[in-house]
């Protein structure tokens, strides 16, 4: 029996269910969207290469439109080596010359039959029992030469010239995944060598796919741009622009990693919102990272309410009362109910990543006494010591300041010393405007802070 499917970690019947519930978002999220996947060479070299077909056939059956893309470079390592020939490169671009574009076809050949073979299995003792796949592929691309460059001609080393995107459309209309090599043809018939992270880069622009996935060889996480993003690691496309015009020595990446890397970018600069970037050693990687709220790899975002701080509308109160409930039970915050929320809503601020209201505050003004309540400050706990209740206040900060407030007064009984850390000082009642006063709770025996503007 195949050990890859015949011994599962073992999860509880509770751990299924939350983690089943908690996809549940992004299954409804991904049916029907267009994804982009490119993985190299080297990871149908992996002993574990069926993982990832695997997840491939998931994501199919979860309704997501599919295209793949492959390289092949350590392939036509091997094709060389075995006719005794030397590998050409001017940088990282490979040098194609006639003897080597016999490799690479022999390479691009013998890969795309193995990666079909995989998509075609449907073995019960598998996960890919009854998932049926049909696979399609073409002469979708057209290239042209790269030519003479720095003095170095390349030969048959093309670059994508276009897409015949209609065609791979109706292919994904069918229900049919695309499955396109790295090479091309010209329109006098000649085959081109071409970069696999390139023919990516079109397809998704082209396509406007809704996600563009690379699968590298590397851990995104260990690269040093992953210190800069948290755990979570999402970047917003021009943050990300700027890391990668960052020198080789500081990102300590490879040429191929580079490639992939600019590809991304580009294709996040075409129209394509979420550009992904994972590892090939962990064990469903391109699950976790699609299929959970922070993911497990990179991931580069164009559109800017990935996560945004906003005000806060009708719709938000649910999120806000989930966020807050925990707080309410614990005594942190005076309860409040959905009645008097939705009263409230238009003093909140909310802020939202991916949909989900991960933070929350509200600015009461007092304008006869030019202060402001910066109250019920609440953040989700997955995302706490990360900024956000700082980036919250700055908010209150600044819409109080355009409302003419002098000063911002807050009531706590739990987090005194955050506030002092961020400027506030320690007040009496009598300093709080006279309806805030009348209506102070003795019993709860709150904190009082104000901060001047």
């Amino acid at each position: 029996m195949n050990d890859l499917v015949s011994k599962p970690e073992a999860a509880s019947g509770q751990d299924f269910v939350a983690a089943l519930r908690g996809a549940a978002p992004y299954v409804h999220a991904h049916n029907g969207r267009v994804f982009v996947i490119a993985f190299g060479g080297e990871a149908a070299l992996r002993p574990d290469f069926e993982r990832l077909i695997y997840d491939v056939a998931l994501l199919h059956s979860l309704g997501v439109k599919l295209v793949l893309v492959h390289g092949v470079r350590p392939q036509i390592e091997a094709q060389l080596a075995a006719r005794e020939l030397k590998s050409q490169f001017h940088g990282d671009l490979r040098i194609t010359d006639p003897a080597t574009m016999e490799c690479v076809k022999s390479a691009v050949g013998g890969l795309r039959m193995e990666i079909e073979a995989k998509l075609s299995t449907g073995l019960a003792s598998t996960p890919m029992g009854g998932a049926r796949l049909k696979v399609a592929g073409g002469n979708w691309v057209t290239a042209r030469p790269v030519g003479v460059r720095d003095g170095v001609d390349h030969q048959l080393t093309g670059e994508v010239r276009r897409i015949d995107i209609a065609t791979i459309e109706e292919v994904l209309a069918q229900g049919r995944i695309a499955l396109l090599s790295p090479i091309g043809y010209s329109l006098t018939g000649e085959i081109f060598n071409l970069r696999a992270g390139e023919v990516a880069q079109a397809v998704a622009t082209g396509l406007g796919a809704d996600k563009l996935v690379f699968v590298l060889n590397s851990d995104p996480d260990h690269w040093k741009l992953a210190d800069e993003t948290g755990d979570a690691g999402q970047l917003p496309l021009s943050e990300a622009e700027r890391l990668l015009a960052a020198t080789s020595e500081t990102l300590q990446l490879s040429g191929e990693d580079r490639a992939l890397l600019s590809a991304g970018l580009a294709a996040g600069r075409g129209g394509v919102k979420r550009v992904h970037l994972i590892g090939a050693d962990a064990d469903g990687a391109l699950l976790r990272e699609l299929y959970t709220r922070d993911g497990c790899g990179l991931m580069f975002y164009s559109d800017e309410n990935y996560e945004a701080v906003r005000e806060a509308t009708i719709e938000d109160v649910g999120g806000i009362l989930a966020l807050i409930k925990p707080l309410e039970d614990a005594g942190v915050l005076v309860p409040r109910s959905r009645e008097q929320l939705e009263l409230e809503i238009s003093f909140f601020d909310v802020m939202v990543r991916d949909g989900t209201v991960i933070a929350c505050s509200a600015l009461f003004p007092f304008p006869q006494n030019q202060m402001g309540e910066f109250s019920c400050v609440a953040v989700h706990p997955d995302y706490r010591r990360s900024g956000r209740a700082n980036a919250l206040l700055f908010r209150a900060e600044e819409s109080a300041r355009k409302l003419g407030l002098k000063k911002l007064f807050s009531l706590t009984t739990h987090t005194p010393h955050w506030f002092i850390e961020h400027g506030f000082g320690q007040a009496k009642i009598e300093d709080l405007p006279m309806q805030k006063q009348r209506i102070y709770n003795y019993q709860r025996k709150s904190i009082v802070l104000v901060k001047d503007l």
